[in-house]
């Protein structure tokens, strides 16, 4: 690969790009004659990972090795003054790599002691403009590449000049960043590629499409042009590439719904229960129109949770015991859940966002009404039992909610929606919240385990006990005795004596 760089300024910015597609285990190396632009763009990339233009980046030509602990550990090395290439052990190579990603200025000097799967960029040319030869691993050059096309699309977009940092990713192939054009409100770029099927798992369909997944942006488009007409605070779509999988969407802010020491703000959360309770009273959308498509808002039928909950089977009671579930276990379960699921077929059903919970929720102190509450994550929205949210909102997977105030919460929605348009039913709610409070859970101790052993995520784990928490306290329904008693046997909370 070749890349034209024309002036310092298209140095900075390919800089960005590079910064965006590195991750732990690169070793990037730079080549070139001494003025051929390798400490500018290796100042640019560190500035970008930093997130911080004005960040001393000094050349490690006399310290050898300089680091950065940043959101992406790095370590620059300048091997120019080194005498053997044994001298890489003393500089911390490895246990660098295995922290986060690497910089090597001069690499000609040790080429021997380097990983194989190393990233080659010669510079070459003088004067301002610069041309990059680039060799790398597959896997690195599929990340560079994606990384230039959302430069690309962001150029369509009149923000090709913009500076782009990295925002957040999470448990899916999705990340953001955040945009900043000179002079303007920052914007978000979602980088969503459409992600393959699969393998056929079961009824010769892949797991993404039995729990009915989104594959590509085109179900967020939908439901957040679908949610901006009801009156709620989901973002605006600038810009999109469907194809792709590129979007740029309005930046609905930074401040959550929790407190200043980390805990729900119970006001913030009343406000998103009641959201809630606003959302289940309006009839939800079957088909929805995206620029010459059609989003089929997907059923949360009994199959979806299934295999859901078959993650708990699969994955977690197999870590936390260490030896597999049994056939015999598992039928026993699965049946357990059938029933359940039998029951739910009385439950109401409404929009459910899916994700609804402190990550995806953003407070908007300017705002008012339900406008203070940001939407963020709603791609995989299906119609399904309203309870389903309320769960999701007071049993935070990511903090945990105190009694109390989850109780308080319940009983706020409940008293909103009986108050509303005659018909709901607080009994078959509060049955339908047990269930699908214990459904999420068991689904959310599975992924989490399998983020860690399958996707090597392990931040997720810490979790684990506030989630197995919850579903212990879902169990005092009377309709889910049967699955107390049998996720007391498996070694999930015990039974009552």
């Amino acid at each position: 690969m070749r890349v034209e760089l024309a002036d310092p300024g298209a140095t900075a910015l390919f800089a960005e790009d590079v910064a965006l597609a590195l991750r732990q285990g690169d070793c990037l190396c730079l080549s070139g004659d001494l003025g051929a632009g390798k400490s500018t763009f290796a100042r640019a990339l560190i500035r970008a990972i930093a997130d911080d233009p004005d960040l001393e980046a000094p050349s490690p030509t006399f310290t050898l090795v300089q680091t950065y602990q940043l959101r992406l550990p790095l370590a620059h090395l300048d091997l120019y003054r080194i005498g053997s290439p044994d001298e890489l052990d003393e500089l911390g190579l490895d246990d660098a790599l295995a922290e986060g990603a690497v910089l090597i200025e001069w690499p000609e000097k040790a080429l021997e002691r380097l990983p194989e799967e190393r990233i080659m960029m010669r510079f070459e040319g003088l004067g301002d403009s610069r041309t990059l030869a680039i060799s790398a691993p597959p896997g690195f050059a599929a990340r560079l590449e994606r990384s230039r096309a959302a430069r690309r699309f962001l150029l369509e977009a009149g923000l090709g000049h913009a500076a782009r940092r990295h925002l957040q990713g999470d448990a899916s192939s999705r990340s953001y960043e955040t945009i900043r054009p000179a002079g303007r409100d920052s914007v978000i770029l979602m980088n969503a590629p459409r992600q393959p099927d699969g393998p056929p798992i079961r009824d010769g369909l892949p797991y993404s499409q039995i729990a009915h997944l989104a594959e590509d942006v085109v179900p967020f488009v939908a439901i957040a042009r679908w949610l901006r007409a009801q009156g709620f605070a989901a973002p605006e779509i600038l810009a999109q590439e469907l194809d792709q999988g590129f979007l740029l969407i309005e930046n609905l802010g930074a401040d959550g719904i929790l407190d200043k020491s980390g805990r729900p703000d119970p006001d913030r959360y009343g406000v998103a229960v009641d959201c809630l309770a606003l959302l289940h009273s309006k009839h939800p959308p079957v088909t929805l129109p995206v620029d010459g498509r059609t989003h089929h808002v997907p059923a949360y039928d009994a199959r979806a949770m299934q295999i859901e909950v078959e993650l708990l089977t699969d994955w977690y009671l197999p870590w936390k015991r260490g030896s597999a579930v049994s056939q015999k276990e598992r039928s026993e379960y699965l049946d357990l859940w059938r029933n359940l699921f039998t029951r739910l077929e009385r439950a109401e059903r409404s929009l459910v966002l899916r994700d609804y919970h402190s990550p995806n929720l953003i407070w908007r102190d300017t705002r008012s009404g339900f406008d203070r509450l940001g939407i963020i994550d709603f791609q995989d929205a299906m119609i399904g039992p309203s309870a389903y949210d309320v769960a999701s909102l007071c049993q935070d997977a990511r903090v945990t909610v105190p009694d109390d105030l989850a109780d308080d919460l319940v009983d706020r929605y409940v008293a909103a929606r009986c108050a509303g348009a005659a018909g709901f039913d607080e009994v078959k709610f509060r049955e339908a919240y047990a269930i699908m409070a214990a459904q999420r859970a068991a689904k959310i101790l599975g992924i989490f385990v399998r983020l860690k052993q399958r996707d090597g995520k392990s931040g997720y784990m810490r979790h684990l006990p506030r989630i197995e928490a919850y579903i212990v306290a879902s169990l005092d329904h009377p309709v889910l005795q049967p699955l107390r008693f049998w996720l007391a046997k498996a070694g999930i909370g015990a039974p009552e004596s």
